[in-house]
């Protein structure tokens, strides 16, 4: 595995990143037409993938890490979630959908490798 010196380094983070752009697009694209109440539950779900990898890199521990992580992955699938209920609203079209969906599902699978990953890293000393 690559040397990851920063949080910006994680691909599952890089992903989040991208994830929240799409909402943020599909948000824009939507107007006023899209709830102040639903636009903050769908942004912050996307924004809080990539906000819990930040802080779970900066723990002590793997273990602390990896509940972050595990975090990060339940709000990819919040995003998820919260896209079916604007496209079933027709508050999004079906692209918009697929994209953020997809994108939702490639993070949450970076995250559950890296997750696995720290879980199964031997500590010094043993």
């Amino acid at each position: 595995m690559a040397t990851i010196k920063r949080f910006e380094d994680i691909q599952g983070w890089q992903k989040a990143r991208e994830l929240s752009r799409l909402v943020y697009a599909a948000c824009k694209k939507a107007g006023n037409a899209l709830d102040f109440g639903m636009r903050r539950q769908i942004t912050g779900a996307a924004n809080s993938v990539g906000a819990n990898i930040a802080e779970g890199f900066g723990r002590d521990s793997d273990k602390d890490f990896a509940h972050f992580l595990g975090i990060a992955r339940g709000s990819a699938n919040e995003v998820q979630s919260f896209a079916y209920n604007v496209l079933d609203a027709g508050l999004i079209d079906q692209g918009d959908f697929d994209e953020i969906y997809k994108t939702a599902d490639e993070a949450a699978a970076l995250i559950t490798g890296f997750q696995n990953y720290l879980k199964g890293r031997k500590k010094p000393g043993r």
